[in-house]
Order: C-alpha cells, then sequence, then structure tokens
C-alpha cells in the first residue's frame, strides 16, 4: 500500500506536492483531500501514489493529510490526462484545470429524471437529409476520431437528428455527453432529452447547488446515468465509455470559459475524443448551428478531417421567413410603422411575436447637452444604464449603481439624461402602444427570479403571452409553433466594438433570432429596425446570406491578419494601481519582444478597449502567429520571465484563443 501521495492545487503554481495520511486505505488517486498548505488549509487532489519521497525531499518535511473528502474516487487518470492538456495548452496549472473539472460540496439526494417509456417521437418518420446525416454520423468507419458538422437553417430538425444519433450510441452501451450554450436552454433540451431517455439521463450546470452537482456527478461516474446534457463545463462529465459528444449551436461564445483556465468546450470535446481514439476507442463529435463559427466554416472549406452534413430545409409545414430591413432615422419611436403593422396583424391572426434587443435596462446613456458631461461608472470605464423598474443607475460589469440624477452632476444644467434604449424602455412603449395585448419581458433582469425564464417560456408556447421581448435569451434553440412575426429592434448594438469578431456575432444573432419566426407555417415574418441600412452585415443578415457573408468576412479576416488565419494569445494585466499596470505591462513587453521573429506578430501594450472594471486599470499585450506551439513557446517564455520578481498586487491572465477582445 501506497505510503504517499501527490496532490495538486487550484493555485497557480504547476508542481505537485507530496503527503502522507495516517490510514492509508481512505486515500487514494481520484480523491480530494483536506491538508495544510502554508499557513493555510486548502483542498487538493490526489493525482498519484507513491512508496517513496521524490529525490531531495526529507521525511520530517512531509505533512500530513488531515482530511480525505471523498469516499469513492472523482476522477481516474483519463481525467488527468486531459487536465494535463489543458494545462499545457491554456497556459495555467494542472491544479486549475483539475479544479473547474471536478464540482464542489458534499453529496446529497438529487432527484433524476422519471424512468418512462420512449416518447412517440422517436416513431416519426425523418426527411432524407436527416437520414443520410444520422446515418453518416452513426456509420462504421476505421478512422477515429470522427467530427461531423450538422450545418441546417434554423427549424430544419438537427435537434432530431442529434437524438436519433445518442440513442445510437446508448444502444452500443456507450455513454453521450450533450452541450447547449447556456444555463437558459439546459432546461429546455433537459425536457426533451428527459422525455426520451427517462433515468438515463443527467444534468450538470453551473446553477446548481455544489451539494446537488457533485450527487450528478457521482451518479454519472458510476454508470448510472450514461446520457449528460449542460453548458460548456458538462463536457468534462466522468461517463464510462464515452462515445459522442454533441455540441448544438457551436458558434455560442459561452462555449469559451471567462475564468483561469479559459478553456473552450469544442476543443475541450476534440481533444476528449482525441484520447479515447488513442487508447483504440470510438468517441465521435457531432457540431451543429445554422451560424457556424468562422473558424468551423473554413475548417468545413479546408480540411477533410471533419465531414459537413446539410439540412438546407424546414420541416413541420415552415419555411424561411421573410425578412425586411426598416430605417429607424426616420422612425419618431423605438417601434416603427412596418413594424407596429406586423405585431397587430399577427395578433389579429391569434399568432405570437418575438421583439429582440441585446441590452437591458430602460436606457444606457447619460449626458449634458450644456457641458458634455457622461454619466460612468466610478469603478469602471463603462456607461451606467438607467433600470427604470429599480429606479437606479446601474453598471453592467461590477455591479455598482447609484441615484438618477435629477440635474446635471457637472453643471446642474437640466438640459440633461438618458438616450438610447434598452429592452425595459422598449416594453414599456409596446406595453402603451399595444394595451390589448399580453407581453412579456425576458433579460438577466427578469430570468434571475427562480423560476421565471422555465414559466415565461411556459406561458408562451401555451399561447398565453401575445410579445415577447428579450435579449439573447429569445435568439437562441426557441421552438414555438404560434410564433409569426420576429422584431430586432436594433440591430447594430454590436457593430460599433472594438473587436474583430463583431460582425460574426452581430450576424448570427440575427439570423438566429429571425430563425424562431415561421416554424410550423409558411407566413413567419422578420422585421430588422436598423440605423445602418448599407452595412454589409445588415444586407446579407436580410438576404439570409450565410455563405456570402463568410465569403466576405474571410476576406476581410485574411487583410488583417485575424483568426482563422491566425492564432492569438492575449495577456492581460490588471491592477487597482494604474501606474503599476503601466509598469507591468511594459515589463511584460520587454520579455516578449526579444524573442518575437519572422512569422510572429506582438500587437500593444496597449489600454484594453474596456480600460478599467471594478477599479482595476486593464492593460494587454497580444502574440499573434500562424503556427499555435511557436506562439505558445514565446508566451511560456515570457511568462517565466514575468513571473521572477512581478509584483503581487498586479494580476496576469493569459487568454489562449479569446473568442472576446473588450
Amino acid at each position: 500500500m501506497a505510503s504517499y501521495f501527490d496532490l495538486v492545487f487550484d493555485i497557480p503554481n504547476s508542481s505537485s506536492f507530496t503527503y502522507q495520511v495516517d490510514d492509508k486505505k481512505l486515500a487514494s488517486a481520484g480523491k480530494r483531500a483536506m491538508v495544510p498548505f502554508g499557513r493555510r488549509e486548502l483542498t487538493g487532489y490526489i493525482i498519484g501514489e507513491r512508496d517513496t519521497l521524490p529525490m531531495g525531499v526529507k521525511e520530517e518535511s512531509v505533512k500530513k493529510i488531515r482530511r480525505v473528502v471523498d469516499a469513492d474516487p472523482l476522477f481516474g487518470t483519463e481525467n488527468v490526462e486531459l487536465a494535463k492538456w489543458m494545462a499545457d495548452y491554456y497556459l495555467c496549472s494542472l491544479g486549475q484545470a483539475l479544479s473547474c473539472m471536478i464540482p464542489s460540496g458534499r453529496r446529497a439526494i438529487v432527484p433524476v429524471f422519471p424512468d418512462i417509456e420512449e416518447s412517440s417521437e422517436q416513431s416519426l418518420s425523418i426527411s432524407d437529409e436527416q437520414a443520410a446525416a444520422l446515418g453518416a454520423i452513426t456509420k462504421d468507419a476505421d478512422n477515429f476520431p470522427q467530427i461531423f458538422y450538422l450545418y441546417g437553417v434554423t427549424g430544419s430538425g438537427k435537434t432530431e437528428v442529434f437524438l436519433r444519433a445518442a440513442q445510437h450510441v446508448l444502444n452500443q452501451n456507450k455513454s453521450v455527453i450533450y452541450l447547449v450554450p447556456e444555463i437558459s436552454l439546459t432546461h429546455q433540451t433537459a425536457n426533451m432529452i428527459g422525455s426520451r431517455f427517462g433515468s438515463l439521463a443527467a444534468t450538470l450546470h453551473s446553477g446548481m447547488t455544489p451539494s446537488t452537482r457533485l450527487s450528478e456527478w457521482v451518479r454519472i461516474r458510476k454508470g448510472d446515468a450514461p446520457i449528460v446534457v449542460g453548458p460548456r463545463s458538462a463536457v468534462f462529465a466522468p461517463v464510462p465509455n464515452l462515445g459522442l459528444i454533441i455540441i448544438d449551436e457551436e458558434h455560442d461564445g459561452s462555449y469559451k470559459s471567462s475564468n483561469t483556465p479559459r478553456y473552450h468546450a469544442r476543443q475541450v470535446a476534440l481533444k476528449r475524443c482525441q484520447i479515447i481514439a488513442e487508447n483504440k476507442g470510438d468517441a465521435r463529435l457531432v457540431i451543429g448551428s445554422a451560424t457556424p463559427s468562422l473558424e468551423a466554416w473554413k475548417l468545413m472549406e479546408d480540411s477533410k478531417t471533419i465531414k459537413r452534413l446539410d439540412l438546407s430545409r424546414r420541416l413541420s409545414g415552415g419555411i424561411m421567413p421573410k425578412i425586411k430591413a426598416v430605417n429607424l432615422e426616420t422612425s419618431t419611436s423605438c417601434i416603427t410603422k412596418e413594424l407596429k403593422e406586423e405585431i397587430l396583424a399577427t395578433a389579429a391572426m391569434g399568432r405570437q411575436t418575438i421583439l429582440f434587443l441585446n441590452r437591458r435596462g430602460f436606457a444606457y446613456f447619460y449626458k449634458c447637452k450644456s457641458c458634455g458631461y457622461e454619466q460612468t461608472c466610478r469603478s469602471c470605464s463603462v456607461s451606467l444604464t438607467w433600470h427604470k423598474t429599480k429606479n437606479k443607475c446601474i453598471c453592467h460589469y461590477c455591479g455598482y449603481s447609484e441615484s438618477v440624477p435629477k440635474v446635471c452632476p457637472g453643471c446642474g444644467s437640466v438640459e440633461a439624461g438618458y438616450r438610447g434604449f434598452g429592452t425595459e424602455m422598449i416594453e414599456e412603449e409596446v406595453r402603451l402602444t399595444f394595451p390589448d395585448l399580453r407581453v412579456r419581458r425576458v433579460d438577466a433582469d427578469t430570468a434571475g427570479k427562480k423560476g421565471g425564464l422555465e414559466d415565461t417560456l411556459a406561458q408562451f408556447k401555451a399561447g398565453l403571452i401575445d410579445i415577447l421581448l428579450g435579449t439573447q435569451m429569445v435568439a437562441k434553440g426557441l421552438n414555438f409553433p404560434g410564433v409569426r412575426l420576429v422584431g430586432v429592434v436594433l440591430a447594430d448594438t454590436g457593430l460599433h466594438l472594438p473587436d474583430f469578431r463583431a460582425a460574426e456575432r452581430t450576424f448570427s444573432l440575427i439570423v438566429q433570432v429571425a430563425g424562431r419566426a415561421g416554424r410550423y407555417f409558411p407566413d413567419g415574418k422578420v422585421i430588422i429596425q436598423t440605423l445602418r441600412m448599407n452595412d454589409p452585415v445588415i444586407v446579407k443578415s436580410c438576404a439570409m446570406d450565410v455563405a456570402g457573408f463568410y465569403k466576405a468576412e474571410l476576406g476581410q479576416r485574411l487583410a488583417l491578419n485575424f483568426p482563422p488565419y491566425s492564432r492569438i494569445i492575449r495577456f492581460v494585466i490588471r491592477a487597482r494601481d494604474e501606474k503599476k499596470a503601466d509598469s507591468a505591462i511594459n515589463r511584460l513587453a520587454s520579455f516578449a519582444k526579444p524573442l518575437v521573429s519572422g512569422g510572429i506578430d506582438l500587437l500593444g501594450p496597449s489600454e484594453c478597449p474596456i480600460g478599467i472594471i471594478n477599479n482595476n486599470h486593464r492593460r494587454q499585450l497580444i502574440i499573434r502567429g500562424e503556427n499555435m506551439s511557436t506562439i505558445h513557446a514565446v508566451a511560456r517564455k515570457t511568462m517565466s520571465l514575468y513571473e521572477k520578481g512581478k509584483d503581487t498586487k498586479v494580476y496576469l491572465e493569459i487568454d489562449v484563443d479569446p473568442v472576446s477582445m473588450l
């Protein structure tokens, strides 16, 4: 029996640390343990056992494990192998990588999906395109991992292909991971999977309590739930004998973590399948979207490793909606004459409307006409947003709030006030304009109430709401038979952002939200209100010209040498002291510059587009090149030089393949 155990911790230190334990029967690899670490007590992850101490370590210096947290192991060798790859690729420690995989908390009893008979939907016929896609995914093959991209217009039946592929894999006594972009969509997909697979299904997401999440984790690891649904963190689900990973709405930015390690679920999923293939297993990756990420589109064009499967037409009696752009500049209202007429016509038919605006709050920009004063957050370099229902001006980055000014705080003028509009203002105007219609708003403010989102969507599906107004939550994955009309209140909100992905995100959002209209009837309509009638993104969105947009956008990216024609590693320095932030980023750049040679660019150092968040001054340095291994080497060497003698009050964030540059 082992005498010593190696542990790693959720700290930016890549070393493992050796401990011993009084009762050796309790400790084993794959469990968590509470141990003394310096002056603190930390929870560590036991990654290995050893009979002798590492070279140079003396017996008297080895501390004891105070408590083994788990009765059974939570992770195995495959998890550790994946964590080692993540640590290497995302430039973090092994402990940080393991920590993002393993749920915290103690076990609790959790409800499972009822063990019900399979849904009758499985007996329904599928289209020739769906059958061809399903056949390709489930076909026997010799080379692994197999990667498929299910590219289909909204409403073309991608979900049914996913579910049937999952059933095929379950029939082979293998497991399935089904990823969706956000928690708000998890319950819809979970309900669908629950009705299809009953108690064989489990969910994993960050909205669960730690104890509930841990209990589901243990149930999954034991093999009691061979199909798991959840957002990006569910990619780590410890399913035995993994046979299939599904990534729905692959283009969505929420698949990328905003905390260390800043992993992308798509890359991790591919690596899991590769690890299984290296061990002579068969795991397939099926990705799907109506608006693929630009990287995925380029890969489908160039690569022989990913097979594109097309679903070109809508099912359930619907066809693609008619789309019209309307100039908002000529309107005196947030709701143009054209949109108002279509809402009334839709209501007269007994049908429903979705209104989309990707900006919550009532109004978002306060300015004085007399002195030019602008109301910004005292802790962040962003404007405060007026939330009328709370009677507060709130920062959407740090949560700071203050009262709405009655006069200009700068000069006392009454010629000051809020401009622009958010979902609260649109809700107020819609209620005044259509007093006889039932209106409900869905955004982060309303969805935060427990059960609020689920209740609203259930009422909308039941036809108890005429107009559903919301932010991105109404753009993703919703499938309601009664929806005839979609109105995009302002299509341009994301186009002005200083981010090379701004056009891609805007195009995707418009196409996705437009796809909610006319899924079951051939009379769907979409009104896109815009201040930029001639912008190529708006023009191509209205034409639903996906291929044309990608061709033009890829041309722009090639000219500017941005992904997918290059790879990027972004360093962000943050510090409360502005001079320390400037000094640190310049020091970091001084180490990177001598390492940069042909084929590698260094962009910066510079202030981040959002220069201050929560009183932290933010500076950035970007390493760009065609070859990831080359820029990885530069980044690692730069980090190692910078870490020596760094200021403890300055923080370094590292983002490999960033999806946001703000």
